[in-house]
């Protein structure tokens, strides 16, 4: 029943978005009711309708980041080897070292996942905090506008919250020692120099990104479900 309903209301994000244009906000609340001769939706109901479904929307999301493999088993979110390491990682890879590299690699998406479900209060505050103009802005806005939305409120406290999780899941997990031996073995060899890298911040910022692509990801199917243009859909979430 759960999902049956929260599934409806992903739809009425999309029915409600599909339908709206600059300035016809008002217009299609009106025009919601009347296929079904009832009173038209009020503000208020469209404003909790989109808060439910951005709920249902940013759970989605953190769940698929916080899986089993969510960051390293994704290429769209896999936390990769940081820049600033390549030219060390392909060279300890030449010397045959390619396991301890890609080790390394795995423990950094590893720490990712660990802190994910953290995000789930706090994406939750934000819908809670949202106005009925951030609900209009966002109905009214670009593909992305809720996904915006979220990082203007919520980047630096996600930011407070996962640094010390990324930095005990990397002790946990193994990933400073990994680096730090990696890091030896490269400086052994000579003519080179020590990688200048805050690791649990490059951690830390690739994990948020991966949680934001998948927010933005839920807002565009939320956004373009075919089946969310079936306005009788409103009898069912309301329970009209």
């Amino acid at each position: 029943m759960r999902k049956r309903r929260a599934a409806a209301l992903i739809m009425v994000l999309g029915a409600i978005v599909a339908a709206c244009a600059p300035g016809q906000f008002e217009q299609v609340a009106r025009e919601l009711g009347a296929p079904f001769g009832r009173p038209a939706l009020t503000e208020e109901q469209i404003a909790t309708g989109l808060k439910e479904a951005l709920q249902v929307g940013t759970e989605n999301a953190v769940a698929s980041a916080a899986r089993p493999n969510g960051y390293f088993g994704n290429p769209k979110i896999k936390i990769p080897m940081p820049p600033r390491l390549q030219r060390m990682a392909d060279t300890l890879r030449a010397m045959g070292l390619t396991r301890q590299v890609e080790e390394f690699v795995l423990s950094m998406n590893l720490a990712a996942e660990q802190a994910a479900p953290q995000a789930t209060a706090i994406f939750l505050d934000a819908i809670t905090a949202m106005t009925f103009e951030d609900a209009r802005r966002i109905l009214q806005g670009q593909d992305d506008e809720a996904t915006q939305y979220f990082k203007a409120k919520t980047s630096t406290r996600l930011y407070g919250l996962f640094r010390p999780i990324v930095h005990g899941s990397m002790e946990r997990i193994g990933v400073t020692r990994l680096y730090q031996d990696l890091t030896a073995r490269y400086m052994a060899l000579p003519l080179v120099s020590r990688p200048d890298l805050d690791l649990n911040h490059y951690v830390t910022m690739k994990s948020l990104d991966g949680l934001f692509f998948m927010v933005g990801e839920e807002e565009r199917r939320i956004r373009t479900d075919p089946a969310a243009r079936v306005t009788a859909i409103l009898q069912e979430v309301f329970g009209r």
